[in-house]
């Protein structure tokens, strides 16, 4: 059996029944149809395989990135194997900006609609026009635009009504040539006179200090989203907290950093089995090496039982965390 350690970035000793890579649309379909139970894969930066996977294990390489312009925008037709990052870097370097405080995502194009990555004040959704696709039971290509993912915080349709039914094939973007630099976030604030290359190099900095290297310690990057709850249960919290960090958001909710709970709970530094939740940044847990799935479910589920049980505030992971038969929830 194929393994699976350096195909997702939390390097957990796993294996599944079959890995096979698919570079287009007829090789994709033909593999989905041999192989029934199959999990279709990126770059592995936001699945942890939690034990061996009894199916196949299936690899979207499709490339490509062809470029039109118009006298308004530039709009990128990007195939779902590309890596994101370098995407970010190309864009960046044809002057096409918007993008940059993306910079340093791990994983691949493909994977950026269905997640709805973000960071820094900026969703992808905020540049996607459209994603194709391809109906596993028809074999149909279908094209859904921007309101059609209906796209969320770390969401999207392809993680709902269409989970397991489809095949993200190419991600459509619209880049505006008339663009406002966005600095409102985090260490961006401090930037004097910015440049879209001094956001680009910033994010990098910053994430580079803050978030451990995959290859050095096997992660996932962020394990869980930042909660959101409502402006009363807020209120209820504020008072028990007053020093909580929070961002209002839309329909009067208030998101929470699940970093600041995570710590408050104790959870920093904190070690379970060979999985760790990060000194600086507990966001992250980690693989120091030998882990194994059972460690992750230990430490993940202690963590959320415990901000639960202080805060009232219940943790989702933001991870998939891939069991012998495919997503498991915690």
């Amino acid at each position: 059996m194929p393994s699976l350690q350096n195909y997702h970035s939390f390097h957990l000793q796993a294996e599944a029944q079959q890995l096979e890579t698919f570079h287009d649309v007829p090789s994709a379909l033909s593999l989905c149809r041999q192989y029934p139970q199959h999990y279709l894969l990126g770059e592995g930066s936001n699945t942890v395989f939690i034990e061996n996977y009894d199916g196949a294990v299936l690899l979207n390489r499709i490339t490509g990135i062809e470029v039109s312009n118009s006298d308004t925008a530039v709009s990128l037709r990007v195939g779902a194997g590309e890596n994101w990052h370098n995407l970010v870097t190309t864009a960046l370097a044809q002057g096409w900006h918007g993008m940059e405080n993306l910079a340093l995502i791990p994983g691949a194009v493909g994977a950026s609609p269905i997640q709805n990555i973000g960071a820094y004040g900026l969703e992808v959704a905020d540049f996607i026009t459209s994603v194709e696709m391809v109906e596993l039971a028809t074999g149909l290509t279908q094209v859904l635009n921007n309101a059609e993912c209906q796209f969320g915080y770390r969401d999207s349709i392809f993680k709902q009504a269409l989970l397991g039914k489809v095949i993200i094939t190419h991600v459509n973007f619209c880049l505006p040539k008339t663009y406002s630099l966005n600095t409102r976030y985090g260490e961006l604030k401090a930037l004097e006179n910015p440049t879209a290359q001094s956001i680009y190099n910033e994010v990098i900095r910053v994430r580079r200090a803050k978030l451990p290297d995959p290859d050095v310690a096997g992660n996932a990057g962020s394990f869980f989203k930042n909660p959101v709850i409502s402006a009363t249960a807020f209120s209820k919290l504020q008072a028990r907290y007053p020093e909580v960090p929070h961002y209002p958001v839309a329909d009067d909710n208030v998101k929470i950093p699940a970093a600041w709970l995570i710590d408050q709970a104790g959870y920093k530094g904190k070690q379970v089995g060979k999985v760790k939740c990060h000194i600086t940044q507990p966001l992250v847990l980690t693989n120091l090496g030998q882990a194994t799935g059972s460690d992750v479910v230990l430490l993940a589920r202690e963590i959320m039982d415990t901000v639960n049980t202080r805060f009232n505030v219940a943790l989702e992971p933001e991870v998939r965390l891939v069991g012998k038969e495919g997503l498991v929830n915690l």
